[in-house]
């Protein structure tokens, strides 16, 4: 995950372009492919429209001395996203006003964008802003802003059901790792999880698009089939530092899979935070809408906003995103899927306990990285009424979900147990 993060760390990415064409590209390389759709420029989604295509070609400011300030080859974050093309002269007073930096930040490149209004500007840190010296300085910014289209990709991998789990990540955002690469990488990881599983329970569907208007045209092409199919599903963003675990939970609060996310994170660090529903800010506003009504959680590390690095050059493959990081936010996503997965629930076939000694059963019970006691093989058997699942006595029992579903599997293999399918609501 993080050699291909590293991969795309350069690709100029915004709302449209070639930058995002070239993400995706990568991406399906990856996964062993994705299906790629283009909606043309002026298309009318929801109470949008999809924008003019935006490509970045170079971008540089020169100062007096000839000396370059900023240059997009560096850093794509210099140019403001969907800025305006110009070349020409322009004094040190008039170029103060199309000049972004973050005192409070003040090695830090901002990230800055211009989506809805047309400008020109650049983006530096503001140690180098205080150093800038009087005179004329020569602006070249090579964009070109025009119609074409907006660039999103999808995969479906078929389960047993047609109910559908739906994982959206979003491809937009240049040269930033834990807000923007971290979503991708862990996504296609998740893809190459599912591919490995054999008999998925749920049909999975992924969509790689630009954020907000990105999810707003796939929700516009899919809607009927989306509010038909899909059950709940997972944002995929800000997975990639090891500092934290974040959730956002459903707006409700109250749906299955936000027991299962709070359920994962409690065993992996009791410690997460939980945010509430007017914290969002990602593709949850969308997906999760009221006329379109899915349930998603976000099952982060460091939130966005919520980290000083977010938004600028600061949040980088050095210092913030690590392997491991990536690891632990993939690892989350793969519980919570897991539990989706292989939640059940068990009903005794017996009256009173069963008699564990002629089943051996009385021994401690290794169980991979579980040691099992014969009283919580029992106290896991005493709410096998058929009206539990495994993940419903696993909080019961304040034990991890592994734990109980092994238990289960083991009274089960003895026939103590008969099993049906825990429907997700």
């Amino acid at each position: 995950m993080y050699a291909l993060a590293d991969r795309l760390w350069s690709f100029p990415r915004s709302l449209t372009g070639d930058g995002v064409r070239a993400t995706i590209e990568a991406l399906s390389r990856d996964v062993g492919g994705l299906d790629v759709h283009e909606v043309p420029s002026g298309t009318q989604v929801g109470d949008w429209e999809v924008p003019l295509e935006w490509n970045l070609y170079r971008a540089k400011l020169v100062a007096p001395d000839g000396t370059i300030v900023c240059d997009s080859a560096q850093n794509n974050l210099h140019v403001i996203g969907y800025c305006m093309p110009f070349h020409g002269q322009v004094p040190l007073e008039e170029l103060e006003a199309h000049l972004y930096s973050l005192p409070e930040l003040p090695s830090a490149i901002p990230y800055v964008t211009s989506y809805y209004e047309r400008r020109w500007g650049f983006c530096i840190s503001h140690n180098q802003r205080m150093t800038l010296m009087p005179g004329d300085y020569r602006v070249e910014i090579d964009t070109s802003l025009k119609a074409g289209s907006l660039t999103y990709a999808d995969l479906v991998l078929p389960g047993q059901l047609r109910e559908e789990i739906l994982v959206s990540t979003y491809i937009c955002h240049p040269s930033m790792a834990n807000n923007e690469l971290s979503g991708p990488v862990v996504t296609t990881e998740l893809i190459k999880y599912l591919k490995s599983k054999m008999n998925r329970r749920y049909t999975y569907r992924f969509v790689f698009a630009p954020e907000t208007i990105g999810a707003i045209t796939y929700l516009h092409q899919n809607l009927h089939h989306l509010q038909k199919h899909v059950k709940a599903g997972f944002i995929v963003t800000c997975v990639g530092d090891d500092r934290a675990r974040s959730l956002l939970p459903t707006r409700e609060g109250t749906h299955d899979l936000d027991q299962v996310a709070r359920h994962v994170l409690r065993f992996l660090d009791s410690s997460f935070t939980e945010y509430p529903w007017t914290s969002r800010g990602s593709d949850e506003r969308q997906y999760s809408a009221p006329t379109v009504g899915i349930p998603m959680v976000s099952m982060m590390r460091s939130k966005y906003w919520e980290y000083p690095e977010y938004h600028t050059s600061l949040d980088n493959l050095e210092s913030v995103v690590s392997p491991e990081g990536l690891a632990g936010g993939f690892e989350a996503i793969r519980q919570a899927i897991q539990i989706l997965e292989e939640n059940v629930v068990p009903k005794t076939t017996v009256i009173g306990e069963p008699m564990l000694g002629k089943r051996g059963l009385y021994a401690t019970l290794g169980a991979g990285r579980f040691s099992t006691s014969p009283q919580t093989l029992l106290d896991v058997w005493s709410f096998c009424d058929g009206t539990c699942s495994v993940l419903a006595i696993a909080e019961k029992l304040n034990l991890p979900f592994d734990e109980v579903l092994t238990i289960i599997e083991m009274l089960s293999g003895h026939g103590l147990l008969e099993m049906s399918i825990a429907e997700l609501r």
